[in-house]
């Protein structure tokens, strides 16, 4: 929600800092001028938090329900501190919207609880192109903070 209040700014460790942190980006390309730009306002984001460009790993798939799949691939092929999930869905005049909405959002938070991974969902649920575009650097810039601040937060709960 635009203007809501998100809390003090890491309350659990002080600064972000994504140094020695690899992470996983899985990007939707269906509806790809957001998802391109959420993509390039995450990895400005991370490289600010300082995460290396060699400790990235970004990848894409056709839509948002294809996420899942890769970021359980990513999971179980190990070495990653946190994931991050791209994607915009726009309703639509069907059902479909809710379908892919539902689904993409349960699948990632499954993924996440089976793995004991954090995962950044960034997969933006719009009711049109003009709320998207107003979303898509801030929530880019979110994506990569809330995996920083995560991987930070269990690295000292391990």
């Amino acid at each position: 929600m635009q203007g809501s209040n998100k809390g003090t700014d890491n309350p659990n460790g002080g600064t972000l800092n994504g140094k020695g942190l690899r992470i996983g980006i899985v990007q939707a390309r269906f509806n790809a001028d957001i998802t391109d730009a959420l993509a390039s306002a995450c990895l400005s984001e991370l490289e600010a938090l300082g995460v290396a460009a060699s400790d990235i790993h970004h990848l894409q798939v056709p839509g948002a329900l294809e996420v899942p799949v890769a970021l359980q691939a990513l999971a179980e092929r190990g070495g990653y501190h946190a994931l991050i999930a791209l994607g915009c869905i726009i309703r639509g005049e069907t059902y479909h919207f809710e379908l892919v909405a539902n689904e993409s959002g349960a699948s990632v938070s499954r993924v996440a609880l089976d793995y004991r991974l954090p995962i950044a969902n960034a997969i933006l649920t719009t009711e049109n192109l003009e709320q998207a575009i107003a979303r898509q650097t801030d929530k880019g810039r979110d994506a990569a903070q809330v995996a920083v601040e995560m991987a930070q937060l269990l690295a000292t709960l391990s």
